[in-house]
């Protein structure tokens, strides 16, 4: 455990509640997409198999998040400049709640408008969707990264994103 301490450079125990939620939402995603790749190929729930392969499909997809997760922190660690390792692994579940968080929230606004992903062009409500959620999810952002502790990356992460598109004289 030790070890495992000193590689993500986690120096309370409290800190450890980062990579267990993360490796939870890693597991939990890993499942998600093995429920849906099962409906695909039409394996039910009642077929003897279902749970050997979905128990396969998920520790198999795990193992490529993991990888590509890992890959990601070693680029990103020397970008983001954070002060512990365990940081990052806080970023990322903040990026990710703020994320689905946005997109859901997003849905019961454009129902209101009156706008239907059947029934709406789509050159008319992906565009309406993204100007919707794109505010939603800048606030989100702060609030989440508040909670994970990370708020001071966040605001730079924010001003830096909104100067690049040319908003930052609004903030």
């Amino acid at each position: 455990m030790q070890k495992f301490k000193d590689r993500w450079e986690i120096k309370r125990n409290w800190q450890l509640i980062f990579p267990i939620l993360g490796i939870l939402s890693l597991i939990f995603s890993s499942y998600l997409i093995a429920k849906y790749i099962l409906n695909l190929i039409n394996i039910q729930q009642t077929d003897v198999s279902y749970f050997g392969v979905l128990s396969a499909i998920i520790i198999i997809i795990s193992f490529i998040f993991l990888f590509i997760t890992l890959r990601l922190f070693n680029i990103l660690e020397p970008r983001w400049k954070v002060n512990y390792r365990w940081e990052l692994i806080a970023i990322f579940i903040a990026f990710a709640i703020t994320g689905s968080t946005a997109a859901r929230i997003s849905d019961p606004i454009l129902s209101f408008l009156s706008l239907d992903r059947s029934s709406t062009n789509a050159w008319i409500y992906w565009p309406i969707r993204i100007l919707i959620v794109f505010p939603i999810y800048q606030i989100l952002l702060l609030i989440v990264g508040w909670i994970f502790g990370q708020f001071k990356f966040f605001w730079s992460f924010e001003k830096k994103m909104l100067n690049r598109m040319g908003l930052a004289r609004f903030f």
